[in-house]
């Protein structure tokens, strides 16, 4: 048998997470001729194709997958014996992380992620996708190194860390011709005409929760997908509605609308960072955590 070389470990590795030579060859540092040859040796080791190329990338063989867990542990270990904590350098690093998060997060937390990276680490580019009922089996299977939000439903498995607490405002156009000044009344509240917006990972469904408790009546006429044209819609019609308060700060920047408290209590809820338990270890995700808890928790 031949010897096996490490580095075709790590590009075994990258391609059973991506499922794609060259996203592999690319998180690696490597030329992807470099990434091939090094699944074609792997593949002469073991005697197996490994990894077939479909619809859906390339997708382990059933003696990829009985191997996996065993090659990662080898990996790990190497890690950790050559100190994993400082085998990752920010400013010679090249390498692209894809981050799930809300619309809200990108508005928001993206801008002071991108304005750093491009000091301290000017060749870690970021891809962002919009968190979905997949984004846990994404991050379990390594094609997405973290998310970024409100995600309950990340239970076994999963490491998290909470970045910081959040509540709720309410939004309304500043020349709204029935609310004046920074107050709404539950009777207003009720009275007005309401703009929803139904998201993954937000937390908004406190709020529903929380109106369905109390009681409460709401005219809602529209239902919106995402938050990025709430500030708009809101700023040129009588509609009000509820938003996290960070995202509604924002907003009140970009268009003629003002902040309101809302006229019953909503409970807070924690943004947190979240990641799989395979990758706990790897020194670039833990990297990436480490800078946006100290961006964006002070931790």
């Amino acid at each position: 048998m031949s010897k096996l070389d490490t580095e075709w470990l790590a590009v075994f590795d990258e391609v059973y997470k991506t499922g794609n030579v060259s996203k592999a060859a690319e998180r690696l540092g490597m030329a992807q001729a470099a990434a091939s040859t090094a699944l074609n040796k792997l593949r002469a080791h073991f005697d197996d194709r490994l990894f077939t190329r479909t619809a859906q990338g390339m997708q382990p063989t059933p003696h990829a997958e009985r191997i996996y867990p065993h090659l990662r542990e080898v990996l790990a270990q190497l890690a950790q014996a050559r100190g994993n904590r400082s085998s990752f350098e920010p400013a010679q690093a090249q390498r692209r992380f894809r981050v799930c998060m809300t619309d809200i997060s990108e508005v928001v937390l993206l801008p002071g992620l991108l304005d750093h990276l491009r000091h301290e680490a000017p060749g870690v580019h970021i891809e962002t996708e919009i968190i979905s009922t997949q984004s846990g089996r994404r991050l379990q299977d390594g094609e997405v190194d973290l998310a970024v939000g409100f995600m309950p439903q990340l239970d076994a498995g999963f490491y998290q860390q909470t970045l910081f607490m959040q509540n709720f405002v309410c939004l309304a156009a500043q020349n709204h011709p029935r609310i004046g000044g920074n107050k709404l009344t539950r009777k207003r509240f009720e009275a007005e005409a309401h703009a929803v917006v139904s998201t993954s990972g937000t937390g908004h469904a406190i709020v529903d929760t929380t109106i369905a408790r109390l009681g409460l009546r709401r005219d809602v006429v529209v239902r919106l997908s995402s938050f990025l044209s709430v500030a708009r819609i809101v700023a040129h019609t009588e509609l009000i509605v509820v938003v996290p308060r960070i995202l509604g700060q924002v907003l009140a920047t970009q268009e003629p609308v003002k902040l309101l408290e809302p006229p019953f209590a909503l409970p807070a809820y924690a943004v947190k960072q979240h990641w799989h338990e395979r990758f706990h270890a790897d020194p670039g995700n833990a990297w990436l955590r480490r800078t946006l808890a100290q961006l964006f928790s002070g931790g």
